[in-house]
């Protein structure tokens, strides 16, 4: 079969960017230029790995990435071909906003989703991670941990989560005190069921994290939201309400950066939330949802490391640590009735967690893997943090408020004027853009978004800001 078209690439493996993503991202461009057409075949996996004298598996694996991104599609025993779905990429549409940038965001042909905040897959320690998996299957005993484990998780991940929130979060736990998970909102969820009995109240931020308030709500409580300013929620709102208001179980709070704002809970409040948690005994239920990416001299101490407080659910996760589909979370508290009523629910809807997993991810902690997957990670979404602030400074500093943040994978951005979130959502989603639409946030009207940056390339933010800030503007 006739395959006239060339890769032309000069591979770096000094890049930090793995070589089967420089492949995919070379044949992307190509086919976003036009020189591969809709339908051209591209070489077979063996032919392009002999040409640029590399492993096969290299070549496959940018092959998959093209196909997850539906860039090109699989056709059984006949190859690889650029799919016919996409648009002409190379060709001007005059539909569109006149804007330099606006076309290119449109030409892609996919979705720029500006998620909540995820983490860059491509940088996630996959390789390493799959290695401890395997070593860990095949050396460990693996017919003694074919059976049913410890409804908390394996106890020797549990010491290691708690020496990292003892060293680096200030806090005062044993093994005994932390229950793993399968993910935060899993914490979340068990903690409801566990903690809450139908009519009971919790206090929640507002604007908030609302699967978080579907977590309670499910186990029958009644939310009261607070108003969130620049230091965070308000204490006085959160005082009334106690004062108004006998049955309030819990308060859920992100403190260290409210979401989706981003502010951080001020000192004085955190101080002042404690004596009333104290107080009032209600529990704290404290996501700190993305501790580990702090730009910053170091990241706020948990209000659960504070030894005065007396009830608090301290829940967290690896997700965005090691790899984003990695599902391991966990929860700390000092309550083990609570804890006991945890572990009882959780072996009737899980049993146990995932013990090779938790066991290969303990080897990347103790091999040193993770430290430096952070170290890393914290320079990219720095930079890419520093960047994306460049571009709201250009386009759109005179029609909203944001700030810098000093860490997360997102800004907050509040037009100053009160825009038609409806009518702004649909037109960017014409424009192949997603952004949370702010009433996912709130039952009230909030006016801002949750600008993420973590999973979107420097090209995708450089074509999609301009068209956001150009489509704000005209409200």
């Amino acid at each position: 079969m006739l395959r006239p078209w060339k890769l032309e690439l000069e591979i770096d493996k000094k890049l930090d960017k793995a070589v089967y993503l420089q492949i995919a991202d070379t044949i992307i461009g190509d086919i976003r230029s036009g020189r591969l057409k809709a339908g051209d075949t591209l070489p077979g996996s063996r032919n392009l790995a002999q040409s640029l004298k590399i492993n096969r598996n290299t070549v496959v694996e940018a092959y998959q990435v093209l196909i997850n991104e539906e860039w090109v599609i699989s056709r059984e025993r006949k190859g690889i071909f650029v799919s016919e779905n996409l648009p002409a990429l190379h060709e001007k549409n005059a539909d569109v906003l006149h804007h330099p940038l606006d076309q290119q965001a449109v030409s892609t042909g996919m979705v720029i989703n500006f998620d909540d905040g995820h983490p860059d897959s491509k940088i996630a320690p996959v390789t390493e991670l799959a290695r401890a998996y395997r070593q860990i299957f095949s050396i460990k005993a693996k017919w003694q941990m074919m059976g049913y484990g410890n409804e908390h998780g394996d106890v020797e991940f549990r010491k290691m989560i708690s020496q990292m929130l003892n060293h680096q979060r200030g806090m005062h736990i044993q093994e005994n005190d932390i229950s793993i998970t399968r993910g935060s909102q899993m914490g979340m969820f068990l903690t409801a069921q566990s903690l809450l009995n139908p009519e009971d109240i919790v206090i929640v931020e507002d604007p908030g994290y609302q699967p978080a308030w579907q977590a309670f709500q499910y186990a029958g409580a009644q939310l009261l939201p607070v108003p969130v300013d620049h230091d965070g929620i308000s204490i006085e709102a959160v005082e009334k309400l106690l004062k108004q208001h006998q049955n309030i179980k819990a308060i859920y709070i992100t403190p260290h950066r409210q979401y989706p704002t981003t502010v951080t809970l001020s000192l004085a409040r955190r101080l002042r939330l404690i004596e009333l948690s104290n107080q009032y005994n209600i529990t704290i239920i404290e996501d700190d949802y993305d501790n580990e990416f702090h730009f910053g001299y170091r990241p706020i101490l948990p209000i659960s490391s504070f030894a005065e407080l007396h009830n608090y659910v301290y829940i967290g996760t690896l997700s965005k640590v090691v790899a984003p589909a990695l599902r391991i979370g966990y929860l700390a508290t000092k309550n083990q009735e609570l804890l006991k009523r945890i572990g009882d629910l959780r072996k009737i809807i899980d049993v146990h967690g995932d013990v090779i997993m938790e066991q290969a991810v303990l080897q990347l902690i103790k091999e040193g893997a993770i430290k430096k997957h952070i170290r890393k990670a914290t320079v990219h979404y720095k930079n890419k943090r520093d960047f994306v602030f460049e571009l709201l400074t250009k386009y759109m500093k005179d029609i909203a408020d944001f700030t810098l943040p000093e860490g997360g994978l997102a800004f907050w951005i509040v037009p100053k004027a009160k825009p038609d979130w409806d009518a702004i959502t649909e037109l960017l989603l014409e424009k192949n853009i997603k952004i949370i639409h702010p009433k996912q946030y709130s039952k009230n009207h909030v006016n801002g978004f949750r600008l993420s940056y973590g999973a979107l390339s420097e090209e995708q933010l450089e074509q999609s800001i301009p068209v956001i800030a150009e489509i704000i503007s005209v409200f």
